[in-house]
C-alpha cells in the first residue's frame, strides 16, 4: 500500500533533493542513513497508524497501537530488506516501510505479527545485523489477516 510523506517529512525531503539536484555533476547522493531513517519511519507510521512512540529507552520495541499491541517499526530508503538486531524483547506487531525519497511517497511492505518474521525469515541466533529478505516479507504480508493488521489512521495525501 503506498502513500504519501507527511508534510514535515517532504520538507526535509525537498532540501535533500534541492542538494542532490544542485551536486548531480558530482554524483553525490545525500543519503538517508542510520538512525535519521529509523527516526524517519518512527515519525511516518506513528502518522500513519495512531502510534505513540516510546522513545529511545525500549529495545526492540518503538512505539504502541491504539489497542495497546507494541510495535517494532523498520524502515529503508532502497529496496533491500531491513535490517534487525538480536535482542531480547520482541513486539506484538512489525510496520515495515519502504521511503522511496526522489517520489516524496512511502510504501508499507509488511503490516502484521512480528513473530512470523523472525521465526521464518531470520536465523534461529545471530549476532551484529541480520536483513530480513524483501520478497519473504512481502509474501508474509500478503498472508496476513485483515483483523491481524493495524488501520491506517492517515492518508498523508
Amino acid at each position: 500500500m503506498k502513500f504519501k510523506l507527511p508534510a514535515h517529512v517532504r520538507e526535509l525531503v525537498a532540501a535533500r533533493n534541492k542538494l542532490k539536484d544542485h551536486f548531480s555533476a558530482y554524483d553525490l547522493r545525500f543519503t538517508f542513513d542510520g538512525n535519521l531513517v529509523g527516526d524517519l519511519g518512527e515519525a511516518v507510521a506513528a502518522d500513519l497508524f495512531g502510534l505513540t512512540l516510546s522513545g529511545r529507552s525500549n529495545e526492540g520495541i518503538d512505539g504502541y497501537a491504539r489497542d495497546g499491541r507494541s510495535v517494532q517499526v523498520k524502515a529503508s530508503g532502497t529496496r533491500r530488506g531491513p535490517a534487525f538486531r538480536p535482542v531480547e524483547t520482541k513486539a506484538d506487531h512489525l510496520i515495515v516501510l519502504h521511503l522511496d525519497y526522489d517520489a516524496c511517497e512511502g510504501e508499507v511492505i509488511y503490516n502484521g505479527p512480528e513473530e512470523p518474521v523472525v521465526t521464518q525469515l531470520l536465523p534461529g541466533s545471530w549476532r551484529d545485523q541480520r536483513t530480513a529478505n524483501l520478497r519473504g516479507l512481502i509474501k508474509l504480508n500478503n498472508s496476513v489477516a485483515d483483523h491481524e493488521r493495524l488501520p491506517m489512521i492517515e492518508s498523508n495525501q
